[in-house]
């Protein structure tokens, strides 16, 4: 099997901090998102999405989207569990990876594609038709983000983890998406000291490097 990668997107990030969690290696294609090379024929015939990542199976099958490629291989490789072992804890690293991607991570899309000149007519990631940027979206994901970040700031004060007593699936989401804001000019206020804290441990995983 092959993953299809770009280097610095945010959801092939995801995928990668995963599997160096659990420890597998995989072949790797390189996908060149500058070069739109997402949307040329050869990779649109992988994924006719256009998006990154996509999970080649060796039977030719195609699995896509970050969150479904990690629940794959953590069914292959259930330890370390990092999408919980008990009912409870499950159900805890669902809640708040859901909240990760509704509140923080489209904050952080809608900030940067309907504000960034690059991305004119690219309102949507992906194979779509010409898709305009919405200036009030941008303004939406700035509110967005600052109530997302009081609210886990307020929820990691007594907290090492988000979700659990174990680093989860939810670390790896919110990781990935703060450190994706900073596309966006979205950054976490210095007086959010307890996301600060964590994300500093998060950051010093050597999965986070991947």
């Amino acid at each position: 099997m092959k993953l299809y990668d770009a280097a610095w997107a945010p959801s092939p990030r995801r995928v990668r901090i995963f599997l160096a969690e659990k420890g597998i290696e995989i072949e790797r294609v390189m996908v060149d998102l500058r070069q739109n090379e997402q949307l040329s024929d050869p990779y649109l015939a992988v994924n006719p999405r256009g998006a990154v990542p996509a999970l080649e199976l060796d039977d030719g099958e195609v699995i896509c989207e970050s969150a479904a490629i990690c629940r794959y291989f953590e069914a292959i490789q259930p330890e370390p569990s990092l999408f919980g072992e008990t009912p409870l804890d499950i159900g805890r690293i669902e809640s708040w990876t859901r909240r990760i991607e509704s509140d923080g991570y489209a904050a952080a899309v809608y900030a940067l594609r309907n504000a960034r000149p690059n991305f004119e007519d690219r309102g949507l990631p992906g194979k779509w038709p010409s898709v305009p940027q919405i200036p009030e979206l941008s303004a939406r994901g700035v509110i967005m983000w600052e109530a997302f970040t009081e609210a886990l700031d307020t929820w990691l004060k007594d907290r090492e983890w988000i979700a659990t007593d174990a680093y989860s699936f939810a670390d790896i989401s919110a990781l990935v998406t703060i450190d994706f804001a900073k596309a966006a000019k979205l950054a976490v206020s210095e007086e959010s000291r307890n996301i600060l804290r964590w994300h500093a441990a998060a950051s010093s995983r050597p999965s986070a490097a991947a």
